[in-house]
């Protein structure tokens, strides 16, 4: 019999996301199989703090608070990377409980998606799911996403950006007059629509960048694209694999757009159809625009690539995940079940994915002597 693989899960997080990582978290967990893998969870606390299985239990429990997490420094937790083995110890005891072999950052937004805890991992040598730091940091920034994009040629909505230092030179008349009404205004750095405006009057823009601040210090403004709202499933290290098409629609008035109601709280928010309803031709162009995204943009593992598709037959880039949403409601893995490829078989090829590419990394030269 081999050996079992290690997998540490990272959920929770210092973020406006932490909530619906535990979800994610909760479903990847429960997926894994016990035959074929060890689990350690750890769970990241909202004031940022890393807390061994014990406590991280209680987060995944039905209808569990994140209040019950415990505060004790002896189930704190610190990586110490090793020549030999990558070991993680408990704080007040340094105690030292074994090696991972991969870990699972299900993670979403700051400090989790960002390239964060991506570059610490590396810094302990420990393969993870997903992009490594520059793919996850560029992933997670809104603006520096989309002046890739547009340099590269792939279409994006028009938009400005500002920052707490020029948030003065915000004037609501000359963005109307640049990029029209209504307009979406977004933090940067943030996901799950947490925060995001969509705005036609001098009233509403001006209760939408203030919320945005509240969540970021880099806020973009962009202009509305009319389109179907349609998402694809990305998959791969050098080779890429790309799902169907599903499409968001029939979004609820009450929500304006796809928000983080209409996603998560409102169960009639609006409609997921996957397959969504496209030609061979408009399902190809969706999806090969959707992978050189992911090559533009650095991206291993996995992500999610959301796209819009105009009457006009032109596809529009609107974000990408790095770390989409694993819940039982999720595109990510829905987008796959739909290709063909099951949620226990996705989180293997995950794995294997995340394995192969520290080997890799491991086979270059460190040394020129």
């Amino acid at each position: 019999m081999s050996k079992k693989i290690k997998v540490g899960i990272l959920f929770g997080g210092k973020s406006a996301e932490h909530e619906i990582s535990i979800k994610s978290a909760m479903n990847v967990a429960q997926a894994l199989d016990p035959e074929a893998y060890d689990i350690v969870l750890m769970g990241i606390d909202k004031e940022g703090k890393w807390h061994l299985d014990a406590d991280s239990k209680k987060w995944l429990a039905p209808n569990a608070s994140t209040e019950a997490i415990g505060s004790g420094a002896d189930t704190q937790l610190q990586f110490v990377p090793g020549e030999s083995n990558h070991q993680i110890q408990t704080i007040s005891s340094q105690r030292e409980l074994g090696s991972l072999d991969v870990v699972i950052p299900m993670l979403h937004g700051p400090y989790g998606e960002d390239g964060a805890v991506q570059g610490l991992l590396k810094l302990a040598n420990i393969p993870f799911v997903g992009a490594s730091v520059l793919g996850s940091a560029v992933g997670m920034d809104k603006d520096v996403m989309k002046r890739l994009l547009r340099d590269a040629g792939i279409k994006n909505a028009r938009f400005r950006s500002f920052t707490t230092a020029n948030r003065h030179q915000i004037d609501y008349a000359s963005l109307e007059r640049e990029l029209g009404t209504p307009m979406f205004i977004k933090p940067a750095n943030l996901g799950s629509s947490v925060g995001i405006s969509k705005v036609a009057t001098e009233a509403e823009f001006a209760a939408g960048v203030a919320d945005a601040f509240r969540f970021d210090r880099k806020i973009i403004i962009e202009e509305q694209i009319v389109g179907r709202e349609l998402e694809c499933a990305l998959l791969g290290n050098d080779e890429v694999e790309v799902s169907v098409a599903g499409e968001v629609g029939n979004v609820d008035e009450k929500h304006g757009f796809y928000s983080y109601s209409a996603k998560y709280l409102d169960e009639k928010g609006a409609s997921i159809q996957i397959p969504a309803d496209l030609t061979e031709e408009e399902l190809k162009k969706v999806q090969e625009v959707s992978v050189a995204t992911y090559r533009v943009l650095c991206c291993e593992g996995l992500a999610r690539v959301d796209s819009f598709l105009t009457e006009s037959g032109e596809v529009y880039v609107n974000e990408i995940n790095t770390l989409p949403g694993f819940t039982d409601i999720s595109m990510y893995p829905k987008l796959w079940e739909a290709s063909g490829k099951g949620y226990k078989e996705l989180l293997d090829q995950l794995i294997r994915l995340a394995m192969e590419r520290n080997q890799a990394e491991g086979n270059l030269l460190t040394s020129l002597e």
